[in-house]
């Protein structure tokens, strides 16, 4: 197994990517502070799961799930647009085509229906795979599938429909 870098290296690299990656979701210079903190000490409690391979991508894992966890505790939801992967600064979020965009996407869930529709608004919603199959009664394995196919539908359907640029 191989060996994580120390803690501090770890910080002082990627501290400031981090950071702004947290600002990017939460919106809140001190929350992102305090989530910049949480992942790191996260960090310190997980060392022992990684098991190699790029430990920026394990961090940044870490941080998602640090603002999740964060998330659900204040009772606050993913935007659709997130969830799909659409980057969008402030400006564009309020624009009509992002606005139309979000209610295709509400629309194109409800045509879904359950379960698919369920699984994807609760993962939005920051529940994990494991508390999404025991609130469904499904496997983890079927939320995660079921996850991930109506996610590749959504964003098929709304490329299809020029509302999302294909990548």
């Amino acid at each position: 197994m191989a060996e994580l870098p120390e803690l501090e290296l770890l910080y002082k690299t990627y501290r400031t990517e981090l950071y702004r990656y947290l600002c990017a979701l939460c919106h809140n210079a001190d929350r992102a502070e305090d989530l910049l903190s949480d992942t790191f000490l996260r960090a310190i409690q997980c060392a022992g799961g990684w098991h190699g391979g790029p430990v920026k991508a394990w961090l940044f894992g870490l941080a998602r799930n640090v603002w999740r966890e964060d998330l659900r505790r204040r009772h606050e939801t993913l935007p659709y647009d997130d969830l799909l992967g659409i980057t969008q600064d402030d400006r564009l979020a309020e624009s009509t085509a992002a606005r139309q965009a979000l209610a295709r996407v509400q629309a194109l869930l409800d045509e879904k229906g359950p379960p698919a529709e369920r699984v994807v608004r609760l993962r939005a919603a920051g529940y994990s795979y494991a508390e999404i199959a025991a609130k469904l009664n499904i496997s983890e394995s079927s939320a995660r599938v079921l996850e991930h196919r109506t996610r590749r539908w959504l964003q098929t359907t709304l490329q299809k429909e020029g509302l999302l640029n294909e990548t």
